[in-house]
């Protein structure tokens, strides 16, 4: 009996020893896998910045087919994977398009000479950052020029476009569109054409908010963030709507830094 005891209590302690074991295996391999995915993330963003560059170098031309994923496999030396996530992002942007049995081909780009801003050349985190700055020096100022300026029907759009900000989550589960409507009926209610025909030309690539999303997985995550950004457009329109012009220039440089920042923290979520 005694010696019974003596070896279940081995039995015992072995155990305990693998159980401590396991789970230091367990928390080891979670951690390779989530610095797996921040490389591979990493990766990718690398990849798609180099083929972006490479066309606004015109290294590579409108028309121009890729070369094929193995080949850029060795080239870069990364990953098939990889290497799929970066032409999916270059899609997504508007790069770059992929046919079928053919081959991916980079889309037709602004001209050299041309306004070089526009959605074919939003690919990266970093150029969303320096989107964001361009906007900071313009719509900073359309935001007081809309509260000096605005008539009765301007401010009456911009209520209903704020409304449906609010709204977009219920009814379509997003609020890109809807988020590019409010700040587009802002340059609006600034009666500048100019202003109006860049935030048009620029359309929903303005709004970083799908760079964003990947940062919030959770649902909680979102629904703070989505309250934050909101709370943020409440204090535009209301200067806007109250008349005043420092105010308005002020919500509106806080709102747009504060997204600067966002989407810094993102960036450096991705590089860790």
């Amino acid at each position: 009996m005694a010696e019974y005891n003596r070896t279940q209590g081995v039995f015992c302690v072995g155990i305990a020893a693998y159980t401590r074991v396991s789970d230091r295996t367990e928390a080891a391999m979670s951690d390779n896998a989530l610095s797996s995915q921040k490389n591979h993330r990493r990766l990718a963003e690398t990849l798609v910045d180099r083929f972006a560059q490479r066309m606004r170098d015109g290294v590579l031309v409108r028309g121009e087919k890729l070369p094929s994923e193995i080949h850029i496999m060795e080239a870069e030396g990364v990953s098939r994977t990889v290497v799929r996530d970066a032409l999916s992002r270059m899609q997504a942007a508007g790069l770059v398009e992929t046919r079928h049995g053919v081959g991916t081909f980079v889309l037709d780009m602004p001209p050299p000479e041309g306004f070089s801003v526009g959605p074919a050349t939003i690919a990266t985190l970093s150029d969303v950052l320096n989107l964001l700055e361009f906007r900071l020096s313009l719509e900073v100022e359309a935001a007081g020029m809309a509260a000096q300026r605005r008539s009765p029907e301007a401010l009456l759009e911009l209520k209903r476009a704020f409304d449906a900000l609010l709204e977009g989550p219920q009814k379509s589960g997003t609020t890109i569109n809807a988020d590019f409507q409010f700040h587009l009926k802002i340059a609006k209610a600034s009666g500048n054409a100019y202003l109006i025909d860049i935030m048009k030309h620029l359309g929903t690539k303005l709004i970083p908010r799908t760079r964003m999303n990947s940062a919030y997985t959770g649902q909680s995550d979102r629904n703070a963030y989505l309250a934050g950004i909101n709370t943020e457009h409440r204090q535009i329109y209301n200067a806007i709507a109250e008349g005043n012009v420092d105010a308005a220039r002020s919500a509106m440089y806080l709102h747009l830094n504060g997204s600067r920042m966002r989407l810094r923290r993102t960036q450096a979520l991705y590089s860790d």
